[in-house]
């Protein structure tokens, strides 16, 4: 079984939330779970990273994402699986809904990764996020504050996409 972990960074705890959600579904222990802003773990030692940031603004990242950042741009992701997840308001930013993620995205695809999960916009409110890119979000979109009824669900569908690999 392939090793994960979880790293977050949460304003309002929200972002919090949706790590521990995915982590249960996957049945992931706590000591697996990072939060960004205080975190100093060894990225080699998972096979698949999952990323997750709040959207704070007009879709930029926390202070402490922003941080973390310069630890991804410096760790070697060679052969890593790699997903993101991001929590936003899609009513009041549509444009930027979850645009934090696209900033962790951009990091990303420079390194030797695979990034996986990216969901259809097919179901959300906005589709004209700058974190999407050829009609998908890049990862997991999240708006608990409008639309917390499909969170459940859309985490549920979103670890499908990369369960298998």
């Amino acid at each position: 079984m392939k090793k994960i972990g979880i790293f977050y960074g949460s304003s309002t705890g929200t972002t919090e939330s949706v790590a521990k959600l995915i982590a249960s579904k996957l049945g992931i222990n706590s000591s697996d779970i990072y939060d960004v802003e205080s975190a100093k773990p060894n990225l080699s030692e998972y096979d698949i990273l999952l990323f997750g940031a709040s959207s704070v603004g007009f879709g930029d990242l926390p202070d402490h994402w922003e941080n973390y950042l310069k630890t991804l741009e410096e760790s070697d992701l060679t052969d890593k699986t790699v997903a993101l997840f991001c929590c936003g308001d899609s009513y009041t930013y549509p444009d930027s809904f979850c645009g934090a993620m696209r900033k962790i995205y951009d990091v990303l695809k420079n390194k030797s990764c695979t990034i996986v999960g990216a969901v259809p916009v097919e179901g959300y409110a906005t589709t004209e996020s700058e974190a999407v890119i050829d009609g998908k979000y890049i990862g997991l979109a999240i708006d608990n504050d409008n639309e917390d009824n499909l969170t459940q669900e859309r985490v549920e569908n979103w670890i499908g996409l990369f369960l298998d690999i």
